[in-house]
Parts: C-alpha cells; sequence; structure tokens
C-alpha cells in the first residue's frame, strides 16, 4: 500500500476511541497487527494471531507509529518495526 498519499492525523485526532483498532503496516508494508488499545503514551498492538486468537499484545511508544487516514477515511497506521520484531517483544499484560 502506498501510504504518501494519506492524511496523516493531528495531534487533536489520536484519541482512543478513532485508533483502537486501526491496522498496522510494519518496515516491510505488511499488516503487522491491530491497535488493541492506548494506554497513556503506549500502544498495545495485538501482533500474529488468526482472526483475533493467538494474538500476543506487545507495547510500543505511540510515537514509533505514524497515524493516517486512507482514501476511504479508513484511520490505520505505518511503524519502522517488523512483524518478526514485534514478536520478539515481551508479551504485554493488562
Amino acid at each position: 500500500m502506498d501510504h504518501t498519499n494519506h492524511v496523516r492525523l493531528g495531534a487533536s485526532e489520536l484519541t482512543p476511541d478513532l485508533l483502537e483498532g486501526a491496522t498496522i503496516y510494519g518496515a516491510d508494508d505488511n499488516k503487522v497487527g491491530k491497535l488493541d488499545h492506548v494506554h497513556g503514551s503506549t500502544a498495545i498492538i495485538d501482533v500474529g494471531g488468526f482472526l483475533g486468537i493467538g494474538a500476543k499484545p506487545v507495547a510500543v511508544p505511540l510515537i514509533d507509529l505514524e497515524f493516517m487516514r486512507d482514501e476511504d477515511g479508513d484511520v490505520h497506521a505505518v511503524t519502522n518495526w517488523t512483524k518478526d520484531q514485534l514478536k520478539e517483544m515481551p508479551e504485554h499484560h493488562h
């Protein structure tokens, strides 16, 4: 997916209601997970799994994610992390 024409979200739009459920694309532009929830300045991303089963929650700084809207207005994010790097992170426990 080419993200160059996607509209970056402004700081005022970075609310949990808007961001939760966003698809996260990794460094190789593959889907790496979904944003489960925001915890302060940390994003909890569900990585791997299938249809939400077996996914592993990991915590990354929100600053590592660049949120934007695509042509349809759907919110998603791009990060420099790869899926393998995220899978190697310690599991986040609520």
